[in-house]
């Protein structure tokens, strides 16, 4: 089993980040659940829609989890997968787990099943804050080759807290969709430097969107999502009250940056070009007196 979180499959990132042999699998794929619409449009289908849902444990204590695969049309959102990440976070008001587990990989919703995608991510973002209302975490985790865009980038923030690594690209529309729409000038998405510094993990981590960033581990996103199952705060009117208040100063204090480069330097980096270069571990150690929050 491969242990880099970005090169595994969803199978192994959930059996890596398990207790060994805890894992039951909800619809699992002999029960062939497949995309209606991509079978109507003539479509390759998977049996499990591009995602594996299930409960086990996490050093013992009982979660609920959910993988995307990104190697299935980029982990794109449809009817059933949603459905599937839907009622896997119903079920946790029932039977209240130590938290659900959201390993998130995808681009958004597909293009094939538009309409039933874009309900079915709504009513994800939906059962999130339901889950989280009755007192269950809910914490992503997000470094696939494919990052996590779309609606889901929205559902990811509706998140108790998020996981990321370097490796891991968080944002609404992703580089090549700016492009597409504003042209190159707005944003070249050939270009990996702006496309990390702007919605990779460790601009991320610094502007306050995720709360752990981690090397290219299975092994180290177990280790923070344990931790932030134990540091757990509630969804209370204070913290919601808070975390607006964060997303007002941020818009106040960044709002006129046009890089990452100049939100970098005001936070205090004297050379932000250095940040792209620093080890995982020496540039948390580094962040921790010039986070946005």
């Amino acid at each position: 089993m491969k242990t880099s979180y970005y090169e595994a499959s969803a199978r192994d990132r959930v059996a890596g980040i398990l207790d060994a042999d805890s894992f039951t699998e909800i619809l699992p794929p002999t029960q062939r659940i497949v995309s209606p619409h991509l079978l109507a449009l003539d479509l390759p289908a998977a049996f499990d829609d591009g995602v594996v849902i299930g409960r086990g444990t996490l050093s013992g204590n009982p979660v609920l989890i959910a993988a995307q695969e990104g190697d299935f049309m980029g982990g794109a959102v449809g009817e059933v997968q949603g459905a599937k990440l839907r009622g896997l976070l119903e079920r946790a008001v029932q039977e209240q787990p130590a938290a659900v587990l959201l390993l998130l990989e995808t681009g958004g919703v597909r293009l094939q099943e538009a309409n039933a995608g874009l309900i079915a991510v709504s009513e994800v973002m939906r059962a999130i804050l339901t889950a989280r209302s009755a007192g269950v975490p809910v914490l992503g985790a997000i470094g696939g080759q494919y990052g996590c865009f779309g609606g889901m980038g929205i559902a990811a923030r509706c998140c108790d807290a998020l996981v990321m690594s370097e490796e891991g690209r968080l944002g609404l529309s992703g580089p090549e969709v700016i492009e597409t729409a504003g042209g190159v000038e707005e944003f070249d998405s050939r270009d990996r430097a702006l496309v990390w510094r702007t919605v990779g993990g460790k601009h991320r981590y610094l502007i306050g969107d995720c709360a752990r960033l981690v090397d290219d581990q299975i092994a180290a996103f177990r280790d923070a999502l344990m931790d932030l199952i134990a540091s757990h705060e509630a969804l209370t009117l204070e913290t919601v009250s808070r975390e607006h208040a964060m997303l007002a100063q941020r818009i106040e204090r960044f709002g006129a940056c046009t890089d990452a480069l100049d939100i970098w330097r005001d936070l205090g980096w004297e050379d932000p070009a250095v940040v792209p270069m620093l080890d995982t571990a020496t540039f948390v150690q580094r962040a921790s007196t010039r986070l946005a929050r």
